[in-house]
């Protein structure tokens, strides 16, 4: 049985219900049971880290997945869906080395590898069972139980197979490379996880001279940011087609007034080799082998710094390259790098050691400026990295790492990326692409702890290498089982060497998390030690999703390795999302508290107001989002709660149509009518037309289409639809107008409901619980279909699209919008009537369109009369143009006043040509849509004063505002219909519910109260409850009043239980009755049988009839016949009862007359008192005699029992 809606809801409680409903019905698990069978969808999901809570960035990544794998699973395919778990890696060390005050790998040495992994295990899940709340809570259906985790034995197994492949095939090598480096984390980052955490800072800027061997008195002078590189200083570069200059001090001045004497001017190749004096002694030594000269390179710019550019070939990647090829140093030599993983000078930095580096700056600018070597100290504003982990700026440095080579493969890298299909486009060839063709070798070696250590064992001199792909392989090398592979249990292992060389051990470094999570397709089924055809039949993936920051994270390391390993893309198709910034634009910051909770937005909004709101936004399209609330509560009041009244109306319709008419609705779109109702053909048609486009746009993974057309769909549905059916779906209209009108109506919310069930899952789920009541058993094709989520999507049904009627009704959409434009700007409240509407449009079809609609247009603008023309002419309508000065008048400047003057001047030809195509040309300069208020006037010969004009670019509209005494009187009626519909949704009154209004208005005989009694049956049409003046009777059982002002008079209002309505005096029973006269054994009797008792009840059949007769003439067991022309239920307000039957016969006393009284509106077991007054003040004395009731009205009091006193 369907269930009464409440007017008001609460979402968020309602959705913990529909949680608590899926989790008793298991409906996750099972979908995934009914699905098993179905072809496979394959999606892969990017693994978080649990050491932080959950962010609105997780939180929309999240959404669009459920939202996709939702959608494929109600399109008929298996999705698994497994959520997967990063917990290796800098996230994890970095929280302990913070707990633990860690400072560098000699600490960790002192508390044992195996004493610090234990303490990175012990919180790698801290937060999983937030996690695991939140995902729920937000409604995203994941497999938690199945899910993968990178520390898992058989994950980490995997990982090795990876590598062991890429290994035999030559892409793995051993090398030193200047890479940006974490001094917190005591660690190399790789170029994508560098390029992660950008941020403007202010620098150190210097600029140090550099005299030249051969003449002192002449100096290089060179700029830098990085003031702590200078002591690593080994050479000088410059660009060899530059030109330079060679200036000297004219005077000594004051710095601003700095005066030079250009002496000439020389390329750069010029000073190719000419030799320095170093600025350090900590390296001279190096002089010998070619240091400190000037290098030539095209990589000097002249946009910065002074067009000289100090080498420290081992913290810079291109003074590494450019050292390397002068020979200034050797890829063997030991590093000359003097600072530590801590990001502190070493001894050979005598001045400075132990300072960290950035610390050191200050000394070193003051260490130059003492030396006479400094030329100028300024701050520097510039876009500097930092560690995405620690949030502390890294330094570049050269570092001995494991590489995978990527350089090779770019073609193959691009091909690949150029197989998937990304959305938005744009990413794939710009964002992506791009980081692609400038791809570099992969660092994949860690020099950490917590993490899959990289399975390469070597012997002494690295001469001897050995890579193992497996445990079992391991087993086999070494002799020994292990079931797990963290450091800890492998890193005392050796294997015997094949060529004399002792034992091999295992290099120390584990590898980036971000190879594990590239490796997760394979890892996530331990492939290929298991699950191999299963894997290889859904490989690649059908669709992945996270932020557009993974195009340079595990987007790229997954393309990486499964080009590597297989030659072909990993996924098929991708949706890459924006960032979510604070509402100032910022980034998201619990430091500075820039945004709320998003806990607290789905306690106060629910999760599916989110969903929608962070779907229905630029993020979709891989743009920023700047979040904000008031956005959240919008979705509520402007999609769901209208959205949830269409829902609310139509179950009141069907619980009145079955409460007045005893029709039980029950939906079957087999068997259900086609109406001919227009509004009922567009809605069904728009529906269809939905429907389609949803399909296409979905499988497109074009989500940013597909929301902002359902959000319009609910629009469609409740201010167009609904609105302009409300008296149909009441049943004004006869009940087959009626049903047809509800089974409308529930179709399109049936069909709504399911579309976005991906979407927002709990309100569809909630109105789904009570809407399939409605349904018929026997039209349900799902074998189990207690929950919306687990009905297919609706076909589409393209036999009810119609775009005729789509256009016809979009055009009247048009009208009506202007006309309240109009009427908005003339402030008269579509309550009062107006008499004439002009609809002026060149093409006669649309005309004939608006025609057939005609009866929506008169209702919805309140107007007693269309007219529709194609001749403007004939109302002497002209355009006229006002300049916007705020917007002109701030570009045009000096121009504006004569372009004004010219714009006045402009014709309404032009501007009907301005309106079509949206620019015109004034006086040179090109103006648009903003720039110009565009206004109708009418020529004063015309007649048509009374009009006033808006149009857009299509159709004219002209309303007749003129204002008439009989219509302004409706007016107010309609106010005080209004005053009465919102008083009565006050008390939580449905239609259905018969009440009785009472009014008072003073003072009496004022213009407010003439209106209502002579508007007195045109109130009642709509409210469809009596309307009388006080006085409230006493007895009346009062709902609501209200004291309200309108037309400057008092009014009351009082709404009453019951219906009391004023009834006509009775001269005959109330009820319907037969007058009988029967003859046995020669005695003629009269007498009267009623045939229904009390009005409406107890219906006599002929049966019941005869019964009737025996008993009241005495007949017994006569044989009756009846010569003419023509279960207890009481429960009608009004009866009849005879005080005698048959004629003189049968009378009935006081007593007599309380117990048929009780009889009769089943009341047996109450105490009764009868009254001659409706006020009961008059209570009839039970010695009274009955003959003086004889076509008497008496009034009931049903006295209380003891439990209700």
């Amino acid at each position: 049985m369907v269930e009464r809606v409440p007017e008001n809801i609460n979402f968020p409680s309602e959705e913990e219900k529909i949680i608590n409903f899926w989790n008793e019905k298991d409906c996750f698990q099972e979908c995934l049971k009914q699905s098993k069978n179905r072809p496979r969808y394959t999606f892969y999901d990017g693994p978080p880290f649990a050491t932080g809570l959950p962010h609105y960035g997780h939180i929309l990544a999240g959404t669009i997945k459920d939202i996709v794998t939702r959608f494929y699973h109600q399109s008929g395919f298996y999705v698994d869906r497994r959520f997967g778990w990063d917990c290796h890696g800098l996230p994890v060390e970095y929280e302990i080395d913070k707990t633990l005050g860690i400072k560098g790998p000699e600490d960790v040495a002192k508390m044992g590898i195996a004493e610090y992994n234990k303490q990175c295990r012990s919180i790698v899940m801290r937060y999983s069972n937030e996690w695991e709340a939140s995902v729920k809570r937000m409604g995203r259906w994941i497999d938690f139980q199945n899910d993968y985790k990178t520390l898992y034995p058989w994950f980490m197994e995997t990982v090795w197979w990876v590598f062991k492949q890429l290994y035999d095939k030559g892409l793995v090598y051993r090398g030193v490379k200047v890479m940006p480096f974490s001094t917190a984390c005591n660690t190399p980052l790789s170029n994508f996880e560098a390029n992660q955490n950008y941020k403007d800072v202010q620098d150190p800027s210097v600029i140090v001279n550099f005299p030249l061997v051969e003449n002192e008195d002449v100096a290089l002078i060179a700029w830098t940011t990085t003031p702590w590189t200078l002591p690593s200083n080994l050479a000088l570069c410059v660009n060899p087609e530059l030109l330079y200059v060679k200036v000297k001090a004219l005077f000594k001045a004051p710095k601003a007034f700095q005066v030079f004497y250009l002496l000439f001017r020389f390329p750069g190749k010029t000073l190719k080799g000419k030799k320095y004096k170093p600025l350090f002694q900590y390296f001279a030594k190096c002089s010998e082998k070619g240091a400190f000269q000037v290098l030539t390179d095209n990589y000097v710019k002249e946009e910065e710094g002074t067009g000289v550019v100090h080498q420290a070939p081992y913290f810079g990647a291109d003074d590494y390259r450019v050292c390397t090829e002068y020979n200034i140093i050797q890829k063997d030599q030991a590093p000359i790098c003097p600072v530590d993983a801590s990001g502190c000078f070493t001894s050979e930095v005598t001045d400075f050691v132990g300072q960290y580096v950035k610390d050191a700056d200050k000394n070193i600018i003051k260490w130059l400026k003492e030396n006479g070597r400094l030329v100028n100290a300024s701050s520097y504003k510039h876009n500097y990295p930092f560690c995405w982990r620690s949030d502390t700026p890294l330094i570049y440095k050269a570092v001995p790492s494991w590489f995978v080579r990527v350089e090779h493969m770019v073609e193959n890298l691009l091909d690949n990326n150029g197989k998937c299909y990304w959305v938005p486009e744009f990413v794939r060839e710009k964002r992506f692409g791009n980081w692609l063709r400038d791809a570099r070798d992969w660092a994949i070696s860690r020099n950490r702890y917590w993490g899959t250590p990289i399975p390469i064992w070597v012997s002494d001199d690295f001469e001897e290498v050995v890579c193992i792909g497996s445990m079992a392989e391991l087993e086999e090398l070494t002799g020994i089982k292990v079931t797990d592979l963290h450091r800890e249990n492998i890193d005392d292992l050796t294997i015997p060497s094949r060529r004399g060389k002792g034992v091999l051990r295992r290099i120390t470094e584990v590898f980036d998390c971000w190879f594990e999570s590239g490796s997760m397709p394979y890892a996530q089924v331990h492939y290929p030690f298991e699950n191999r055809k299963e894997f290889e039949d859904s490989f690649p993936a059908d669709f992945i999703a996270e932020g557009i920051d993974q195009t340079r994270g595990w987007f790229y390391t997954l393309l990486v390795l499964s080009t590597a390993l297989f030659g072909k893309p990993p996924f098929k198709n991708v949706i890459v999302n924006g960032l979510v910034l604070a509402s100032d634009g910022q980034k998201m910051s619990k430091r500075k508290k820039n945004y709320p909770d998003p806990g607290l937005i789905v306690q106060s909004y629910g999760a599916d107001a989110l969903r929608l709101y962070l779907i229905n936004s630029p993020v979709v399209r891989a743009e920023n989002l700047r979040f904000k609330e008031e956005g959240v509560r919008d979705v509520l009041k402007d999609v769901f709660l209208p959205w949830y009244n269409a829902y609310r109306f139509l179950v009141q319709n069907v619980q009145r149509l079955q409460k007045e008419e005893n029709i039980h609705f029950l939906y079957n779109e087999n068997t259900a009518k086609k109406s001919d109702n227009i509004m009922d053909k567009w809605i069904q048609s728009f529906t269809q037309s939905l429907i389609q486009f949803f399909k296409a746009e979905m499988k497109a993974y074009r989500l940013y289409t597909v929301v902002p057309r359902l959000v319009k769909f609910v629009d469609m549905l409740t201010n167009w639809y609904v609105r302009t059916n409300r008296r149909r779906l009441k049943g004004e209209s006869g009940t087959e107008d009626c049903l047809w009108a509800l089974e409308t109506l529930f179709s399109v919310l049936f069909s709504m409901c399911r579309l976005m069930a991906p979407f927002t899952p709990f309100i569809t789920e909630m109105m789904y619980q009570n809407l399939r009541h409605l349904i018929d058993p026997a039209s349900v094709e799902e074998k189990d279909n207690s929950s919306i989520h687990y009905l297919m999507l609706p076909q589409v049904r393209e036999n009810l699209i119609d775009k005729r009627i789509e256009g016809a009704v979009s055009r009247m959409q048009s009208v009506i919008e202007l006309g309240r434009v109009i009427r908005d700007r003339k402030t008269l409240p579509v309550k009062y009537p107006l008499k004439e509407v002009v609809v002026i449009h060149q093409d006669p079809e649309a005309l004939k369109d608006i025609e057939s609609l005609q009866k929506y247009i008169l209702e919805e603008l309140n107007v007693r009369q269309l007219t529709l023309s194609t001749d403007k002419d004939k109302y002497g309508i002209r355009l006229r143009a006002e300049p916007d000065h705020m917007v002109l008048g701030k570009r045009l400047k000096g121009a504006f006043k004569a372009v004004t003057a010219s714009i006045k001047e402009l014709t309404s030809e032009q501007l009907e040509a301005f309106q079509k195509k949206g620019s015109i040309v004034v006086d040179g300069h090109e103006l648009h849509e903003e720039d110009l208020r565009l206004m109708y006037t009418f020529d004063q010969s015309s007649g048509s004063a009374q009009y006033e004009a808006h149009s857009d670019a299509q159709v004219l509209v002209l309303l007749d505002v003129t204002p008439d005494q009989s219509m302004v009187d409706e007016g107010v009626a309609r106010e005080v219909i209004n005053r009465i519909q919102k008083l009565r949704k006050k008390g939580h009154l449905v239609p259905s519910d018969e009440i009785t209004v009472y009014y008072r208005s003073q003072p009496e005989g004022e213009y407010l109260d003439s209106v209502i009694k002579a508007h007195t049956d045109f109130i009642l049409a709509t409210t469809k409850a009596p309307l009388l003046p006080f006085p409230v009777p006493k007895t009346a059982s009062v709902i609501i009043d209200e004291k309200t002002q309108l037309k400057g008079s008092d009014l009351e209002l009082t709404i009453v239980k019951g219906s009391s309505a004023p009834r006509a005096p009775l001269n005959g029973p109330a009820c319907t009755y037969v007058n009988l006269q029967v003859k046995v054994n020669n005695k003629e009797q009269e007498g009267v049988v009623l045939l229904e008792n009390p009005k409406g009840d107890n219906r006599l059949d002929l049966d019941k009839l005869k019964k009737a007769c025996s008993s009241i003439f005495g007949t017994n067991n006569t044989q009756l016949k009846f010569f003419s022309d023509g279960t207890e239920c009481q429960s009608g307000d009004v009866g009849t009862l005879l005080l005698v039957n048959p004629v003189g016969q049968n009378r009935l006393n006081h007593e007599g007359l309380l117990s048929e009284t009780a009889k009769v509106f089943g009341l047996r077991s109450r105490r009764l008192k009868l009254y001659l007054d409706e006020d009961l003040t008059q209570e009839l004395p039970a010695d009274s005699s009955v003959k003086s009731l004889d076509t008497k009205t008496l009034f009931v009091r049903v006295l209380p029992t003891t439990a209700e006193a």
